[in-house]
């Protein structure tokens, strides 16, 4: 009996173990830890091959320090798919002509599937700025909503999931509120992701940030494009950064840069939250 017991507590896990590898993924498992084991061979490297090499002084020495650590994700970038289904994204992923990644994929019904380490840079962010850093690759955790962008509503199962990922990963790595964004955000020149979107329901868990009911009236001399500036986005290209904004907060009229009166108290209201 208590061999019976063992083995009825232990299936979860082994039901999960055998989910995470072998069968039909078989083959993109085998190229995945291929690439993390060369990943894994360049952190041991004592001193790091190539590197102190190139640096043009004629006196250099390699002195291991014992105070290091892995890459720490400090933002969050959500996206929709933009594709049919679950597995086509994944199909995409795991495509080498296509080039792209992401941590995280959130299915419809609530599915999440890592695909990527969260200490490793995924390729999900591409070109783009927010604030300072034009490389949110290098310090963030992608997150893929299936969603075809266009006609898909947002299932309440997929939002829950999202909503329980982000508690783990803002827990985990220390994540600030400010920093749960969209694509759009990041990249308003080239990306409109992820659209129609619930962000209020993430902000009021306290993943980003929303406005409140009762908005103020800017003061005299209130300047959108350095509120703009100030939230994160590149006002190099303001219509861009209008539209981009609008569609992460306004959700409406989003092919206009032009901002009504009620849109610049919205844009006054988030610009608040960044001082």
């Amino acid at each position: 009996m208590r061999r019976m017991r063992y083995v009825w507590y232990a299936l979860p896990s082994m039901l999960f173990i055998a989910s995470c590898g072998g069968g039909k993924y078989a083959a993109t498992e085998k190229v995945y830890k291929e690439k993390a084991k060369v990943l894994a061979q360049q952190y041991e490297n004592a001193p790091a091959e190539g590197q102190l090499e190139k640096v043009l002084v004629a006196d250099k020495q390699w002195i291991a320090s014992v105070n290091f650590g892995v890459r720490k994700p400090n933002y969050v970038m959500i996206h929709h798919t933009a594709q049919d289904s679950l597995a086509q994204t994944i199909k995409t992923f795991h495509s080498v002509k296509a080039g792209v990644s992401s941590h995280y994929v959130v299915g419809r019904d609530g599915k999440v599937v890592q695909m990527v380490n969260d200490l490793f840079r995924g390729h999900h962010a591409g070109l783009g700025k927010w604030g300072n850093d034009t490389d949110l690759n290098s310090s963030s955790i992608g997150i893929e909503l299936d969603n075809n962008g266009t006609t898909d509503v947002w299932p309440e199962a997929q939002i829950n999931a999202l909503v329980n990922l982000l508690q783990y990963l803002k827990d985990t790595y220390k994540i600030p509120q400010a920093n749960f964004i969209g694509h759009m955000d990041y990249a308003s020149t080239r990306k409109n992701d992820p659209s129609r979107f619930p962000w209020k329901k993430l902000a009021d868990r306290g993943f980003g940030f929303w406005y409140d009911a009762n908005l103020e009236t800017p003061p005299i001399g209130f300047d959108p494009k350095l509120a703009l500036r100030i939230i994160g986005y590149d006002i190099k290209n303001l219509d861009a950064a209008i539209k981009a904004f609008k569609i992460h907060y306004i959700q409406k009229d989003t092919n206009s840069a032009i901002l009504s009166e009620q849109d610049l108290k919205i844009l006054y209201a988030i610009f608040k939250k960044f001082l």
